[in-house]
């Protein structure tokens, strides 16, 4: 399987999720923000940083570069579609997420290891865990409070599109302790943590975040 992460100017953590990638045990594709091309991949992610600077807002700009173009062409194909901090910031920019991730509560960037509860486990990316599991992974943030309209949190949870929740204290406000949702058809997830932080024991608290990259193998296979 080939995966295809995204570099925009200012993204900060595509290696990583190049490394999460091989871990387990699929092909990276480096993609750039400016070409049209996809070059074939089998899911796409996109990683975590300050795109363009967060001019704007964060995300902004990143949501209408070319790339991002294709990348919601291939969403609306059923490509399982990945954003992780400034890449759940792009995909809500782009429309393919609801929503919106502001700054944090007391103003403050967030940096320390967070545990999350699994929610849903019917996604392309969580398919591998079980409802109620915890993990332990890095979050590292300025504007990460999850918000929406009163209608789109409900729509969210009567859906099971909630993936991810806060536990063990929420550490930047976010309504309903939200760390991570999908798309209606549950291809395309977004979270605010750094999974691709947590693959390994010699660098992440944890090795917990290894899978949501060894989920979306299982459900190309599943699918095939």
């Amino acid at each position: 399987m080939r995966i295809g992460v995204i570099t925009f100017p200012g993204t900060l953590d595509d290696v990583d999720a190049a490394r999460a990638v091989r871990y387990a045990g699929a092909e990276p594709v480096a993609l750039w923000h400016a070409q049209h091309d996809l070059e074939g991949v089998d899911a796409i992610v996109v990683p975590g940083g300050f795109s363009y600077g967060d001019y704007l807002r964060a995300g902004a700009i990143a949501s209408i570069a070319p790339i991002m173009t294709e990348v919601v062409a291939a969403a609306g194909r059923g490509t399982p579609v990945l954003g992780i901090c400034n890449g759940f910031q792009i995909l809500c920019e782009a429309g393919l997420l609801p929503g919106a991730l502001v700054r944090n509560a007391g103003l403050h960037f967030v940096c320390r290891d967070q545990r999350l509860r699994v929610e849903s486990t019917t996604t392309a990316w969580t398919g591998g865990f079980t409802a109620g599991q915890e993990l332990l992974v890095p979050i590292k943030s300025g504007e990460g409070r999850f918000v929406a309209d009163a209608g789109t949190l409900a729509q969210l949870e009567a859906e099971n599109r909630i993936v991810f929740r806060y536990a063990g204290g929420n550490p930047n406000g976010a309504l309903a302790d939200i760390a991570g949702i999908a798309s209606a058809d549950g291809r395309v997830v977004g979270l605010m943590p750094h999974p691709e932080h947590a693959i390994d024991p010699l660098t992440g608290p944890s090795t917990d975040g290894l899978g949501l990259f060894t989920s979306v193998l299982q459900a190309a296979v599943s699918a095939a």
